[in-house]
């Protein structure tokens, strides 16, 4: 496939539906824990208060849950303290926000301040996540306030302004000014948001700039990257998007330590600049390590010797610095050798100052994994994976503009696993994640096991792998297709949100069944025994049978009568069971079953049994919740993907299994549904 440069992405991409100015909007952001600043602030000022946020309180809690918790010794002279407490004349930005006001403390978010760092280069994005008019002067309250994007939706994050100290030193976040503190605080927000100080340890840079632009990333790995990289990052950075880098380092023991150059392995960087050296032509990059300290030693580094053959004007059009301020110039070609990977995150319409010529549209769902029923793993696990969520993309259009003279859509698939960051003090951490790409045509159900069995994928993302967000290009003939996003391992619960972007317009939305019975319950009703006279063997038999059960009050008698097949390993019906069979087949409303009645049960029980002895193969008397679902539509019932999450929660044990006696109650149940209008949560 022709690669398509990604620098035109960022200033060509709008939503399918129109911008949004309800909730959730940069207009009208969702309120982070029902918070709403303004009326917060104004109560405090009235009062002559200082805001104290009991959502995210001065506490051990808020730090962290393990190596920041209650146990560790890291914690125990830590003090709470407003910047007022800490210097005189503190002030939330001093001489406009840059990058120089990012320098990293105690924590292991070097991917959150490289993200920061590069925000600090577009003053317009900046100021969306950092709204002005904050200070700790004229309207102060002891109350600041964030905006972040959070899988689709804007989000207002109110904070008190106390913050972490130790000796009177900020123990996190800091600027290079010690009176300056947005940056201290946008560090707070970040972590009320997700739980925790600690919950921000370790990540990559990609999470940060989604969160702060809601745009989408794409990858390059730097031994694999295109001819036409520098030109694609110098596109990139013009059009705002904000880039990152770092040094794979195969050793975790290695992580975060410096090479011979100057550089540090397993560490997030930020690339803040691109440029070519007039006079020379060579071609440079800047970046920036968090730290505020530790830069590249080679060539074209702050005192290198190559400095000095440039003009005194060239210096300054390249801003050139001999500081250790942690921001370092090297050459392009030295980028490539000594860094590993380029992230760049491209920018939505949210994000861009002229919609004119945005031409991407955009289309987004939202969906989950559930255990047992609908977390069925990879194409590894044939058996499971079709269970998993389905999504029906339409690609409508070639695109104007084609590559290489090759016609068909272009568009960007972006699986995100949500909530996981927040999740990590109950243990969450990182699913393995990744998608795959199926061509359908028309088919408007969900697709069973043997349609991927019997077809190879169109296309798919290029590795599953444990980050927050999987993304990958394509371009594909106009049609249709399915979607399939999973986890790399079956049985892995979890949220996720899924969205496409094309440049020319799109439809993606959930395959869902329609829900419906193979044949009407109450029409089962007219069907008449024959005469007495006319009875068969069977039928007499069945006549005795019944005769002895009738007026019998024992229910251990009763459900063996109803049920005696020692293949199946159960013990017989429930008494819950017997409930709802009665109250499902008492067309007369007698609270007992007449023969009639007692017969059509008895052939609906003999069906369901050979139905559940078909999936019940290895005759341990329990069926899987995966297997459930076909049994259920053998059984000839058509459910969607919450009845089935339904199903498996109501009737499945903790390891995924249910018994005869279950499936029972779960069909008749069904039956009822479909006869009497039950309800789903009633099943």
């Amino acid at each position: 496939m022709p690669y398509t440069p990604s620098g035109f992405f960022c200033d060509r991409l709008i939503r399918e539906r129109e911008r949004r100015d309800g909730e959730g909007s940069l207009n009208k952001p969702v309120r982070f824990n029902s918070q709403e600043f303004s009326s917060l602030r104004q109560e405090c000022l009235q009062k002559k208060t200082l805001f104290e946020d009991e959502s995210f309180p001065a506490t051990v809690e808020s730090l962290g849950f393990k190596e920041l918790g209650h146990k560790s010794n890291k914690v125990k002279n830590i003090v709470w303290k407003r910047p007022k407490e800490i210097c005189e004349n503190p002030q939330f930005i001093v001489e406009g926000a840059s990058r120089t006001d990012i320098c990293q403390g105690d924590l292991g978010d070097c991917w959150l301040l490289a993200a920061i760092a590069c925000l600090t280069l577009n003053e317009k994005l900046l100021f969306r996540v950092v709204p002005q008019e904050q200070s700790f002067s004229e309207g102060y309250g002891g109350i600041f306030h964030f905006q972040f994007w959070r899988y689709g939706d804007w989000v207002d994050v109110v904070i008190d302004d106390r913050i972490p100290t130790l000796n009177n030193q900020l123990v996190f976040t800091k600027s290079a000014e010690r009176n300056e503190f947005w940056s201290a605080l946008l560090e707070k927000a970040y972590a009320k948001l997700h739980g925790s100080y600690e919950a921000l340890k370790g990540g990559n840079t990609t999470e940060a700039m989604e969160d702060f632009t809601g745009g989408v990333t794409e990858f390059y790995e730097l031994k694999e990257a295109p001819k036409e990289l520098y030109k694609i990052m110098k596109k990139a950075l013009d059009r705002g998007s904000l880039m990152g880098c770092s040094i794979d380092s195969l050793v975790p023991a290695r992580f975060e330590t410096r090479t011979l150059t100057g550089l540090v392995k397993g560490h997030a960087y930020s690339v803040t600049a691109v440029e070519e050296q007039k006079d020379s032509k060579v071609r440079l990059v800047r970046l920036r390590n968090p730290w505020g300290q530790v830069e590249w030693n080679g060539p074209w580094s702050d005192n290198s010797k190559e400095w000095g053959v440039l003009s005194k004007s060239e210096k300054e059009k390249l801003q050139h610095q001999s500081a250790e301020d942690g921001e370092f110039w090297m050459s392009f070609e030295d980028f490539k050798k000594n860094y590993t990977k380029i992230e760049i995150c491209n920018l939505t319409p949210d994000a861009l100052e002229d919609d004119k010529i945005h031409k991407w549209t955009v289309s987004v769902n939202e969906g989950r994994w559930v255990r047992g029923c609908s977390a069925g793993g990879c194409r590894n696990y044939p058996d499971t994976f079709w269970t998993n969520p389905q999504y029906r993309l339409r690609l409508l259009e070639e695109d104007d503009d084609p590559e290489d003279n090759e016609v068909g859509c272009t568009f960007v698939v972006a699986l995100m696993q949500k909530n996981r960051r927040k999740e990590r003090k109950m243990g969450a951490n990182l699913f393995t994640i990744g998608f795959a790409i199926y061509e359908m045509h028309g088919n408007k159900q969900h697709m069973q096991k043997d349609f991927f069995v019997l077809n190879s994928s169109k296309a798919r993302c290029k590795s599953y792998i444990n980050l927050r967000e999987v993304t990958q290009r394509f371009r594909l003939s106009p049609g249709e297709y399915v979607i399939v996003p999973s986890t790399y391992e079956p049985h892995q619960e979890g949220e996720f949100i899924l969205r496409v972007f094309s440049e020319k317009k799109n439809t993606s939305e959930e395959i869902e069944n329609r829900i419906e019975a193979d044949h009407p319950v109450v029409s089962v009703f007219t069907v008449n025994l024959t005469s007495v006279g006319e009875e068969s063997e069977e039928d007499q038999q069945f006549r005795t049978i019944f005769q002895e059960i009738a007026g019998d009050v024992s229910q251990e008698r009763h459900r063996h009568r109803a049920l005696n097949n020692k293949d199946l390993n159960t013990e017989g019906f429930s008494l819950e069971s017997c409930r709802s069979m009665i109250a499902l087949m008492d067309m007369d409303g007698t609270g007992r079953l007449n023969l009639q009645e007692f017969r059509h049960l008895w052939n609906k029980i003999k069906q369901w049994q050979g139905i559940f002895k078909h999936y019940n193969a290895d005759q341990s008397g329990t069926i899987n919740s995966y297997e459930m679902r076909n049994a259920v539509n053998d059984a000839g019932f058509r459910l969607n993907n919450q009845l089935y999450d339904i199903i498996t929660m109501r009737y499945a044990n903790e390891n995924m299994n249910i018994d005869f006696d279950s499936f029972v109650s779960c069909l008749v149940r069904l039956e009822a549904m479909f006869s009497k209008s039950v309800p789903p949560a009633q099943l």
